[in-house]
């Protein structure tokens, strides 16, 4: 299936609905599989106190249950902003193998979201091999 930007619009629209609220984060999320809706979500980082609820994971966990799988192969992820390493791993162990994003990593860090830290630990290695 090819891009289509009524579920980037949705993204955003989830995203949208953050703003001004202490849900979390302006980032938002749609999962299609075969050209129909599975989930759609946005961060609740804030309102749930958990640090993982990101728009994406959040997401992803909703097309799971809906699907009764945590194997979204076939399906496609469409989200308002490039994803951070921890949401980028769960799209790869949910075996989602096309992911459509709006802004980039650099878009978020502009508006106070940055992840440069987590790349750079990754990029930089561990000094102590057992301790992060």
């Amino acid at each position: 299936m090819a891009y289509e930007s009524k579920f980037m619009k949705l993204a955003a629209n989830e995203a949208q609905k953050n703003i001004g609220t202490n849900v979390g984060g302006p980032f938002g999320t749609v999962i299609v599989k075969d050209g129909t809706i599975i989930a759609q979500g946005r961060n609740h980082v804030l309102s749930d106190n958990d640090p993982s609820a990101h728009g994406e994971i959040y997401t992803i966990r909703k097309a799971c249950k809906k699907l009764g799988t945590y194997d979204l192969s076939g399906c496609e992820l469409y989200t308002n902003a490039y994803p951070c390493p921890m949401c980028l791993g769960a799209i790869i162990w949910a075996n989602i193998k096309t992911c459509y994003y709006g802004n980039t990593a650099e878009d978020a860090k502009n508006i106070g979201f940055r992840d440069d830290f987590i790349y750079q630990f990754l990029d930089n290695g561990l000094q102590d091999k057992n301790t992060l």
